[in-house]
Parts: C-alpha cells; structure tokens; sequence
C-alpha cells in the first residue's frame, strides 16, 4: 500500500543507517524510533479477511514506495494541506498506513513531538526495510516501524487519533476488513484522512462516490471531504466505535443487498 505518480513514476531512493537508542525492557511490538531492530505486526490478528465482502471495483498494483519526488511535493504544499484539514497537534499518536519509505512518517514525527508517536505502517518488506533505515539516519525516536496484513494494520488497540491513507486506498484488496480492524486501532473520535485521485480505482485512484459507500459500510461518518487540487480530493472520516460497528456478517448482508459500484458501473 503505498505511492505512485500516474502515469509517470518516480523512484528515487537513497538512505543510511544510524545509530540506535536504548531499548531497555521493550518486547518487539514495543521497540521504537531509532532503536528498533525488529519490523512486525504490533498487535495480534484482527477479524479475517474471509468474514468481509470483496470489492466490487478493481484494485490497484503497489509499485512503488513513494507517489512522486518529495521536493515537488513540499514545492507544492501537499503535507501542509493534509496535516491542516487533519488537526494533527504534538502529543498525538498518528499512523501512516502504506508509509512507503517515509515521506509522510518523517514529516509528522517531528510534529507530534516526543510525547506523540507515530505508526509507519506497510506490508512489503522491502518497503518496511526502506523505511526503517530513514527513521534511524534520521532519528526518529517516536516512530514505530510496523509489518501489517493486506487486511489489517495489526495496530494496537485504541492507540491511533488519526490515521492516514495517502495515494493509496485504490490499492487495499480488502477495504472493509481493513477499515473494520483499522478502527479497532483508533481511540473514540479517531478519525481516518484520506488522499486520493478522483478517477477510476484501475488508475490509482478513487471516486468521491465510491469511498463514501465503501466507507460507510463499515460505519465510518465522513466530516469533510475537500478538493485540494485539480482530481485531488482530501477526505475526513471519524471510525466507528466498536459499539456501533457493524458485525462483519452485516457488512455483507448490507453491500449483497445495495452494493458498492464505481460510477458508471452496473
């Protein structure tokens, strides 16, 4: 789950290692920032993918770790916008989900601030390796390198005030289950910010249309969603809570019943 630049791809990747930080008494889900020698999943197995529908849209390839060159995107205030419809403050525990090799982990680290913690979640290792070399060069200490399933973010349980999804929500093969044990990670009010491509899922992006039915599905309530940039769209949702949470049965009783389609789809 990560980023790419339709139809031009850009991959320029060039990191080092650093030193590491005290681990004292941290089992491996626990092992953070600049000392972490261990990439996996920090919290065991959610519901599985089997419980949920697939999706009636097609899904995406995950080719590269990162959408476009970094420069270009601070030239063009990409992060700024998102971080700002988002409300990120210091002290909050944030997670990337599809990370790629960092560009947004490496920004937020420093806004949370060593109170906050932020999750850089992926689930190709190569990718998960990129990214764990950039936060040792870069010592981040607040920063959580996590391996998750194509289904789960195997993130702790209320741990999370904002998750993001950035460029790459066309990719997941399995939206409901993700977004169901995703919110099992998100701490009441959490909310959920997604930055996407308002086209169609097989050219890496997302109708407005779409992720609202696919999103709503699993209970999600969208606050506001805002062109940031011409086909670009910045969506913001709060999860559910695990009261309100449809089961995974009614999930797919629901979306046999009305599913969701991409415009123009029968």
């Amino acid at each position: 789950m990560t980023r790419i630049w339709w139809p031009l791809l850009i991959v320029t990747t060039a990191f080092a290692c650093g030193a590491s930080a005290d681990r004292a008494q941290r089992g491996p889900s626990e092992t953070v920032g600049v000392g972490q020698d261990t990439i996996g999943p920090a919290a065991p197995p959610g519901a599985p993918a089997d419980r949920f529908p697939a999706p009636m849209r097609p899904v995406a390839d995950i080719v590269a770790p990162r959408w476009s060159a970094e420069d270009d995107r601070d030239d063009a205030g990409e992060f700024a916008r998102v971080v700002a419809l988002a409300k990120i403050r210091p002290g909050q525990q944030v997670a990337d989900i599809g990370a790629g090799d960092g560009y947004y982990v490496s920004r937020l680290s420093p806004l949370v601030g060593p109170r906050g913690r932020v999750f850089g979640q992926d689930i190709i290792p190569d990718y998960l390796a990129l990214l764990q070399r950039r936060v040792r060069r870069e010592g981040m200490a607040n920063v959580q390198v996590v391996q998750g399933d194509a289904h789960d973010p195997r993130l702790p349980t209320a741990s999370v005030d904002v998750a993001f999804m950035i460029h790459m929500y066309h990719e997941i093969e399995q939206p409901f289950a993700l977004l169901w044990n995703l919110a099992t990670a998100l701490r009441p009010g959490g909310r959920l910010v997604i930055l996407d491509l308002d086209r169609p899922t097989y050219g890496h992006g997302t109708p407005r249309s779409l992720l609202r039915c696919e999103l709503a599905a699993v209970g999600y309530r969208q606050l506001s969603l805002t062109t940031t940039a011409p086909a670009e769209y910045v969506a913001v949702f709060v999860a559910p809570d695990s009261a309100s949470r449809p089961a995974p049965a009614a999930i797919t009783a629901a979306l046999g019943a009305s599913p969701c389609r991409a415009p123009g789809d029968r």
